[in-house]
């Protein structure tokens, strides 16, 4: 958007672009949200930034009337396939703070000096201070949300000192970390658990994501219903669990983390797996007028029919990458059923009085999804069908053990794709698939999935993979959220065969 589109955004105070962009006004000092419902300033005295580490970096501090961290993020770093999306990801994931500027340049694939100069240029500040305020967005949800005392909350955000907790809460909020709590009271929560609101933007298909996930749950790992979803996890200081449930406005979040450094990380893999920094309305809007140019009449009533709908991700990269190699060709009952084997063949059991989970269907062992180097030794003689499949499962996991092969949200789509695609038994639509999912990639149909395509003709669109390529082609770059109508067109998630007819 333009000064003038942004201008009338904020003139209006929609809601939508919260998060979007920060508006900073020289007149007061403060940067604010675009919906703020302050007095609009102004336009000589207005100037817009794309994050509000830039605005604080410009000088300005957070307005203490509307909270602008208190926000969905930008869901430009999930179509943003260029180095600043990629890198915003990863600091949302807590890389600055586990791995430094230089690891975070690493992964990327550049120098430290490089990745600064370009998120500078394209951001207003550079990789410390986008980290830095990403650390006070976690400690002010932290300080509102919670009881915890203050110390935990600023080891839990990513601060090194109590000292650097407070002058940042200060610098940013300017308040103190104990005015800033006693801003908003904070509800109950179960002995040992971190009780979260995450904000999402409305309208919001929880019913479609909470279903999407039932029916791909691995025993023992994960437990879902209608309205709730929970699971173990592997964090860098140790397994986790987390459950969520929607709200109303905002997702719930109960965790139990055995680090509290990772909590960040957590919030922000709970974040991509439900999608919660879409523009549901850009998407829909978009969706709706591709169609009707299209003339395809059943793609409009359907997304009328299901507005806000997300596009599922993933909390653990290299699982997902299993997850799809193992659901080739077969039904997710199916896929399902061998993860489940795998999960308790493999994977290592979480003590439930550490962190105080509960697998939520009467059996107490909870497991840890298996690691790369767990599966290296035990899918040969756990997993049932192709030869080359099981092969190809193997192969996978004794690289991804060995380091030769690794997966992230700051991967580079097309480098993901041609490196997963070299190996053998891996092709266009595992590749697409794991895009999707794990880089949230928006711009992904999978012409070669059965159901998709049957989805597509009960919409009344072509299903043989090229005429539907190019029927489609009008509905880039959000083609991924297109795949979700076709798919849920096809059957009842608990019943769609989501699998290729791809060749391993």
């Amino acid at each position: 958007m333009d000064f003038d589109e942004r201008y009338r955004v904020i003139h209006s105070r929609d809601r939508r672009f919260d998060g979007q962009f920060i508006t900073a006004v020289r007149s007061t000092g403060i940067y604010c949200r675009p919906s703020c419902p302050a007095r609009t300033p102004k336009p000589s005295n207005v100037t817009f930034y794309e994050t509000s580490a830039a605005a604080h970096e410009a000088g300005y501090r957070a307005c203490k009337r509307c909270l602008p961290e208190a926000v969905p993020g930008t869901p430009a770093w999930n179509l943003r396939d260029d180095l600043a999306g990629r890198a915003m990801r990863l600091i949302a994931d807590g890389c600055v703070e586990r791995e430094g500027v230089v690891g975070l340049a690493s992964r990327l694939g550049y120098s430290s000096r490089h990745l600064t100069r370009v998120l500078t240029e394209e951001l207003g500040a550079g990789p410390l201070a986008l980290a830095r305020a990403h650390r006070a967005q976690t400690a002010r949800t932290l300080l509102t949300s919670t009881a915890l005392p203050m110390a935990d909350v600023a080891f839990a955000a990513g601060f090194t000192s109590i000292r650097q907790f407070n002058d940042t809460i200060g610098e940013v909020f300017q308040l103190t970390p104990t005015e800033l709590r006693a801003r908003q009271s904070r509800g109950a929560a179960a002995p040992g658990a971190l009780e979260l609101a995450l904000p999402y933007r409305e309208p919001f298909d929880a019913a479609g994501v909470f279903a999407w996930l039932a029916a791909r749950v691995i025993p023992g790992v994960e437990t879902a219903t209608a309205d709730s979803y929970s699971r173990t996890l592997a964090l860098p200081g140790g397994p986790a669990w987390f459950g969520v449930r929607d709200g109303g406005g905002r997702l719930s979040l109960t965790a139990h983390v055995s680090a509290l450094g990772d909590l960040g990380a957590l919030v922000a893999r709970v974040r991509r797996l439900f999608d919660l920094d879409a523009d549901p309305v850009a998407v829909d809007e978009a969706l709706q007028a591709a169609a009707r140019d299209a003339g395809a009449g059943g793609v409009a009533a359907a997304v009328s029919a299901r507005p806000g709908i997300r596009l599922p991700g993933a909390v653990d990269p290299h699982e997902m990458l299993f997850r799809a190699l193992i659901g080739q060709q077969i039904s997710v009952a199916g896929a399902r059923t061998l993860l489940g084997r795998l999960a308790a063949a493999a994977g290592s059991e979480v003590p439930t009085g550490l962190l105080g989970a509960d697998s939520g269907d009467g059996d107490s062992r909870l497991l840890l999804f298996p690691t790369a180097a767990q599966l290296a030794e035990r899918a040969g003689e756990v997993l049932t069908g192709p030869r080359a499949r099981i092969a190809t499962v193997v192969d996978v996991a004794e690289r991804l053990a060995s380091g030769e092969l690794d997966l992230g949200p700051g991967d580079d789509a097309a480098d993901q794709h041609r490196r997963l695609t070299a190996l053998r038994g891996i092709g266009d639509w595992t590749a697409g698939y794991v895009a999707m999912r794990v880089l949230g990639a928006p711009d992904v149909l999978l012409t070669g999935d059965v159901a998709l395509r049957a989805g597509a003709r009960a919409l009344g669109a072509p299903d043989a993979p090229r005429p539907l390529a190019d029927w489609a082609a009008p509905f880039a770059p959000w083609r991924s959220y297109l795949s979700l109508h076709l798919w849920r067109a096809a059957a009842t998630p608990t019943t769609a065969p989501v699998l290729s007819k791809e060749t391993s």
